[in-house]
């Protein structure tokens, strides 16, 4: 499976999905790239977009890439808190749907 990590994520979260193929938006030179064309130029390369951005899944069309968005909502985006949220990452990669966002909370 392979995940690209949105260029709002801290890029060592990579370090904690070992058992996949994780790249980040700056090391495909894609950074400053808008959303739209973002999502279309991932869904070539890409089986799932990881993004903070809360608004994605409202601003896009999801139902036109071939794509699975995780959408993690925590508290920052310092690498302190996503890597709270890897487990259920993990958990979550074999049940997601391409074309949908899943959204993964951080808990209290």
């Amino acid at each position: 499976m392979k995940i690209l990590l949105d260029e709002c994520i801290d890029r060592r979260l990579a370090t904690y999905l070992i058992e996949y193929n994780v790249k980040t938006v700056s090391q495909m030179r894609w950074s400053g790239t808008k959303n739209g064309q973002l999502l279309g130029l991932a869904a070539v390369e890409f089986d799932v977009f990881i993004t903070v951005d809360q608004n994605l899944h409202f601003e896009q069309n999801l139902q036109q890439f071939d794509l699975a968005i995780i959408v993690l909502q925590t508290f920052s985006n310092r690498l302190a808190d996503l890597k709270l949220l890897v487990p259920q990452i993990i958990s979550s990669l074999p049940k997601i749907s391409k074309r949908e966002a899943t959204i993964i909370k951080q808990q209290n």
